[in-house]
């Protein structure tokens, strides 16, 4: 009897921009399978105006691989990332961003990887790729660059994101909703997978399983990486960990990055900017520990 062949469904949550959607979508048909999987696509449109319907629809009309739409209205990443999956038909689910762009053995390195070292998930490396040439003081400062792993390194739930991912989807609880609603901006991928590390599930990298983000030229500025920081240090407080260590550790890193800050001038805007968004990180920290967060939507770093 023949063994059926396990099935992927590659996930996308996208939100207004059906653009850089179209261009994934047409480059996920070309994903190698090497006849040890099949794959389909699920697209979650997180936008009650249903901006990617045009988009999803044209591709799916011509499309040899299967496409799934849906929406989740309530403008949130975590619900929308629970619909995608609520949508998701394969043993295991892949997650790759909307304005993301994935080698043609994307798919393939991470399910060889998953299977050889018999873990719940792999990661891979997300590389940036700019619309333009950035300023010097942008490739200095490597403000889009995310470290990366040998292949098979064991990630801690503080490496781990959503950009770049395979799991089991039996790793799920039928149950809860993978992704918990009060991460509605951000960090609602670090929040899952440190649940599932501390319930003992392994997630390991893939450094050949390579996607690379599109960087637009609106984000390659000074506002955008502060107010990132800021929307970071928003969400610090949805997290359980030890608030009142990080509060102290915050209440010291405030004045040292703020006394620090003109001499760092001196050595380049690339070292000034990775402290002043780190002192944005603190002082968003401090404010939302105090139940005032200065930045709650990813709309405000528009």
């Amino acid at each position: 009897m023949t063994k059926a062949v396990p099935h992927i469904s590659a996930c996308i949550c996208t939100f207004r921009r059906p653009a850089l959607l179209q261009q994934l979508l047409q480059r996920l048909p070309d994903q190698k399978t090497g006849g040890l999987f099949t794959f389909s696509i699920v697209v979650a449109d997180n936008d009650a105006s249903r901006s990617a319907e045009p988009a999803v629809s044209g591709f799916a009309a011509t499309s040899s691989v299967p496409v799934t739409y849906c929406v989740e209205t309530q403008q949130n990443i975590a619900l929308a990332r629970n619909k995608v999956v609520e949508n998701a038909q394969g043993e295991f689910i892949a997650f790759i961003d909307d304005d993301e762009l994935p080698a043609d053995d994307w798919l393939l390195r991470l399910f060889e990887t998953l299977l050889q070292y018999d873990v719940a998930g792999v990661l891979g490396p997300v590389k940036p790729s700019f619309e333009r040439t950035p300023a010097n003081w942008m490739v200095k400062g490597r403000f889009f660059e995310r470290p990366s792993y040998t292949t098979g390194h064991k990630l801690r739930w503080s490496d781990t994101r959503t950009g770049n991912v395979l799991f089991r989807k039996a790793i799920l609880d039928p149950g809860e909703p993978p992704f918990r609603a009060q991460f509605e901006t951000m960090a609602e991928d670090l929040d899952f997978f440190r649940r599932m590390i501390d319930r003992g599930c392994a997630f390991i990298w893939c450094n050949e399983a390579v996607v690379h983000e599109i960087i637009p030229t609106s984000r390659c500025n000074r506002t955008y990486l502060l107010k990132r920081g800021l929307l970071r240090g928003s969400n610090y407080r949805k997290h359980p960990s030890n608030h009142f260590r990080g509060a102290v550790t915050s209440l010291i890193a405030v004045p040292c990055y703020a006394v620090a800050l003109p001499f760092l001038a001196l050595f380049g805007q690339h070292l000034f900017l990775n402290y002043a968004i780190k002192l944005c990180d603190h002082v968003s920290r401090l404010l939302a520990l105090m139940g005032w967060p200065l930045i709650t939507s990813r709309s405000s770093l528009a």
